[in-house]
């Protein structure tokens, strides 16, 4: 089955950001959405270990590493970033300061529910600023492969792994299709183009609902 790269997913994800909006993304995977930024379009990125104001990543060789962001990486700061204490910086999300937070996720539920934070009870689990973001980011959305490596479903009825947020989630961004969440039910925005309904919802872990029409999930060539 085809289906979009990392980099294909972060571009739809970016596409939706909206102008002047602050925005939070995930380590690791979610932070290749700032690369995908529509062009004109005005984003003030957020990292809670203290930044708001974050630019595009440095060149190899110029970096300032004591200039990083949440995930330990290199970042740039545009004019007018703001520099503050991590304890400011998790205030300003728990008082609901932050448009929108892009997070990965190992599941996702039909009732929004997020699990990003442990398998089971394998391995030591990385607790980070996911917990203050779910619940205080005005949305969060989430951007995901569609199903695990090992093929499982990652969007499912009642999530497996211990929850991050409960009814957090609003709109999936996976490999194959764009998903909202709606009172409590997936519903499908977009798939890939001839991907058929009947294969989409055999990887998926739960029913997919439609409303209106679904849309093709394209990317530009090459990503």
């Amino acid at each position: 089955m085809e289906k979009l790269s990392s980099a294909g997913i972060a571009w739809r994800a970016a596409q939706d950001i909206e102008d002047g909006a602050y925005v939070n993304l995930g380590i690791g995977f979610p932070e290749m959405v700032a690369q995908f930024q529509p062009e004109g379009r005005h984003v003030t990125y957020h990292s809670e270990n203290g930044i708001l104001g974050m630019g595009p990543a440095p060149e190899e060789g110029e970096e300032d590493w004591d200039v990083i962001n949440a995930g330990k990486k290199a970042v740039t700061l545009n004019p007018g970033a703001s520099l503050f204490h991590h304890a400011d910086s998790f205030a300003m999300v728990r008082g609901g300061h932050i448009d929108l937070a892009v997070l990965g996720a190992y599941e996702v539920a039909e009732t929004g529910d997020l699990a990003n934070w442990r398998i089971g009870s394998r391995g030591v689990p990385a607790v980070g600023g996911a917990m203050d973001m779910v619940s205080g980011a005005k949305r969060v959305a989430v951007v995901t492969e569609h199903v695990t490596k090992h093929g499982a479903p990652k969007l499912v009825d009642r999530c497996a792994n211990p929850l991050t947020g409960v009814g957090c989630v609003w709109r999936v961004y996976t490999s194959l299709a764009v998903v909202d969440v709606v009172e409590g039910r997936f519903v499908l925005r977009e798939k890939l183009p001839g991907l058929s309904m009947e294969a989409l919802q055999s990887v998926t872990g739960a029913k997919l609902h439609v409303q209106g029409t679904v849309a093709d999930l394209k990317v530009p060539e090459g990503l």
